[in-house]
């Protein structure tokens, strides 16, 4: 790795020891280092002049470290976009399923990348088709999309088509189809199943259903998903991982699966099932 790019959220005093920690390791293996303009703004106060700057990231560059929790690492993937350059998630907040690495352990996690002992996993993107222009192009999310009723509206009726047919009509405060990597998020809030970040599924779960025999169905990841919504209020909201608009009833979405993927460094020794036990408190049973 030649160039890397660092991106994330304003660098909290007592998190500077980790970034100098970080840039003292890629100067020492040689790395040309490299920053967002979002991330560099953020930090002028503790970042040298003259650095190397970019306002877009390309397959020029090796890899990204998203430097925040998993809220950054969504908004690094929006810098990476259809480059698919691989993203290194170093959490330097509180609990984090994509941002793995423990900012503790970034001088370790830092050598075994350096010699090697990683691997690169690639995560399925949602994609989202709509006839009117949304998200100023950025129509993908790894974790879900939603659609959702605005404020303290009345509740919404979704109806669902999988592959032209008509599934069901949901009448919720909303519905949103989440990847196996958003199985963890949203969705498990919701009621959602988690599911291993490698399975070729989606999820589709509904937001506080009004009918209560209503339950979170996996559907193909091949699937074409298109909703029709209705609702006594004009509008509602559409949310692609962190970011939503609003937008009116009669509009047509369609949900399926990205023609590009979300590649993720994962270290050797990190583990999907370690992360799991580890984030969600699995284990602490006596009889374990």
């Amino acid at each position: 790795m030649k160039k890397i790019v660092l991106h994330g959220l304003p660098v909290q005093r007592d998190s500077e020891k980790y970034l100098t920690q970080i840039i003292d390791k890629l100067n020492k293996e040689g790395v040309e280092i490299w920053y967002t303009s979002l991330f560099h703004s953020r930090n002028s106060e503790i970042l040298e002049k003259g650095q190397n700057i970019t306002e877009e990231i390309t397959p020029e560059h090796d890899a990204v470290f998203s430097l925040g929790g998993d809220g950054t690492f969504l908004e690094s993937l929006l810098w990476v976009g259809k480059s698919q350059v691989p993203i290194l998630g170093i959490n330097m907040g509180r609990l984090g399923f994509l941002a793995s690495i423990a900012k503790e352990f970034i001088k370790e996690s830092l050598f075994l990348l350096f010699q090697g002992k990683y691997e690169i996993e690639s995560r399925s993107l949602l994609s989202l088709e709509s006839d009117m222009d949304l998200f100023s192009g950025k129509t993908y999310a790894l974790n879900e999309c939603a659609i959702l009723r605005k404020d303290t509206s009345a509740m919404i009726m979704v109806k669902c088509y999988i592959n032209g047919q008509y599934l069901n009509t949901y009448w919720a405060d909303g519905l949103m189809v989440a990847t196996p990597t958003g199985s963890t998020g949203y969705s498990l809030s919701c009621g959602g199943p988690l599911m291993m970040p490698d399975s070729k599924d989606f999820i589709i779960t509904p937001v506080s259903p009004h009918n209560l025999n209503v339950r979170p169905l996996i559907v193909s990841d091949d699937s074409e998903l298109k909703f029709e919504i209705q609702s006594r209020n004009r509008s509602f909201l559409i949310s692609l991982d962190s970011r939503s608009e609003t937008i009116e009833k009669d509009v047509s979405l369609v949900v399926k699966k990205a023609p590009f993927q979300a590649k993720l460094i994962k270290i050797e020794g990190i583990n999907f099932p370690d992360t799991i036990r580890n984030k969600l408190g699995w284990g602490f049973d006596k009889r374990n």
